[in-house]
């Protein structure tokens, strides 16, 4: 898997471990790209550099003219921060559309872009709110357009003893009127609602006069080129006119144009440049409905999957609230450490890949998979298995989770391999919040897969936990 594993305490010695041991060596913060190319074979081992305790660089910072995202700022940060949803619309949509809430649990935004795949959500998002990205070495800082950044698919610019330490653009600055301000939109269409890989995806940022006219607009197609590409003769198509239908698919049809895609196992070349035009109506129609209503917000309700109170302010680790010592234990993820080392089979490895959720587990308040978690990372971390999972709630009279029971009392369990992952996930979410809708329920275990059921008797459960719980 990784030959070493460093967790600096600063930016400073981040760099200088990256200088002393690169190219040898990566960096990490989420992982849930680089441990799968290690389970995969498609990466050789090599040292682990992990940023994600690095102070400082988990921050949002919001001021009048400048947004700033640091480098381990993950998608669900991003999500949950009610201050981005209206001057920065197309990152929060974005980030909602990536994996499931256990992947943006752990994956950055940052990440996002060094992956540098044509089909990263983030990046169109960011590039059609003109950020800039800043990567910093131990011999010096420099800052370019995130536009700029890339070279080809999965290329960069970026140096291997360099890092990104941040992002950022101007906040859209809302409505100011009869329609007047800063909209912003993203869309991408998928296989599936969820752990979705884009086949196409489109972001757009519209900045529009008192009468409803175009004065500025940034147009960013992403998975149709081999990078992420603006299209400055459909954004100055949109200048001087209103977002009517008619110039909607004037500006969609030289997008179209634009277009240059591949075809794979997800479409074809021609099914993706039709639908880029179509994805591009989409977004700007929904700036144009956001311009109608004069708010510019993204109102959702998201299913982040954060539990109060677990988080582990002590340096040793503990384990169903109980001390657990992992120091000898190295090299391996926290799944398999749990189940080989610490004796907690409970939890279940079904994919090894973060796709199917059966191996779920809260670390320090977040529901993650552990499969794509160093065990180093979970050291001096407060983790709850479905071993632990009652403590979360009022237990009931048998000693168990409401959710547990309600699975049992509602039939809700199959073969059952699934259910570990499901319960601790319904658990976080049921302590988030205890009025759940179904579509609530639906977003929160996205990233639960069950082979069995159809899901309706797993949410008949949640249903009843939710009830119980109120």
């Amino acid at each position: 898997m990784w030959t070493s594993y460093a967790a600096p305490s600063s930016i400073d010695d981040a760099l200088n471990l990256l200088a002393a041991q690169a190219p040898n060596v990566r960096l990490i913060a989420g992982g849930t790209d680089l441990l799968i190319e290690f389970e995969l074979g498609v990466r050789p081992p090599c040292g682990l550099i992990d940023l994600s305790r690095v102070p400082g660089l988990n921050a949002i910072s919001i001021e009048p003219d400048r947004i700033r995202i640091g480098a381990t700022v993950t998608h669900a940060d991003i999500v949950a921060d009610r201050r981005l949803r209206d001057c920065a619309a197309p990152l929060v949509q974005a980030c909602r559309h990536i994996g499931a809430p256990q992947i943006r649990n752990r994956a950055t935004v940052a990440g996002n872009l060094v992956t540098a795949s044509p089909a990263n959500d983030t990046i169109p998002a960011l590039i059609a709110l003109d950020a800039n990205v800043t990567l910093r070495s131990a011999s010096g800082t420099r800052t370019l357009a995130l536009r700029d950044f890339y070279l080809g698919v999965r290329k960069t610019v970026l140096r291997p003893d360099e890092m990104v330490t941040g992002i950022d653009f101007r906040p859209l600055q809302g409505a100011a009127g009869k329609g007047a301000g800063e909209y912003g939109a993203f869309v991408k269409l998928g296989l599936r609602a969820a752990q979705a890989i884009s086949v196409v995806s489109a972001a757009a940022t519209v900045r529009l006069d008192d009468h409803g006219r175009v004065l500025s607009a940034r147009i960013a197609l992403g998975a149709v080129t081999p990078t992420i590409v603006r299209v400055p003769a459909a954004e100055a198509a949109l200048v001087g006119h209103p977002l009517d239908d008619a110039h909607l698919a004037a500006a969609a049809e030289l997008c179209r144009a634009t277009a240059t895609p591949i075809t794979d196992v997800r479409a074809t070349a021609d099914y993706r440049r039709d639908m880029t035009g179509v994805m591009v109506v989409r977004a700007l129609r929904a700036i144009r409905e956001r311009a109608a209503l004069r708010s510019p917000e993204v109102d959702d309700d998201p299913a982040l999957l954060w539990t109060a109170g677990t988080s582990n302010a002590s340096d040793s680790t503990r384990i169903n609230h109980n001390p657990v010592d992992l120091a000898g234990v190295s090299g391996k993820s926290l799944l398999r450490a749990l189940r080989e080392d610490v004796g907690l089979t409970g939890t279940k490895e079904g994919c090894g890949e973060g796709e199917c959720g059966a191996c779920a587990v809260l670390l320090d308040g977040r529901v993650v998979n552990s499969c794509l978690v160093p065990v180093e990372r979970a050291r001096g971390a407060d983790i709850v298995t479905i071993e632990g999972v009652a403590a979360l709630a009022e237990p009931t009279a048998d000693g168990l989770h409401p959710l547990q029971r309600a699975f049992i009392d509602a039939g809700a369990a199959q073969c059952g391999y699934c259910t570990p992952g499901l319960i601790v996930t319904g658990a976080a979410l049921l302590n988030e919040r205890v009025e759940v809708s179904k579509d609530v329920i639906k977003e929160g275990i996205s990233g639960n897969l069950c082979r069995c059921t159809g899901y309706y008797k797993i949410i008949e459960a949640f249903e009843k936990a939710a009830r119980q719980l109120a």
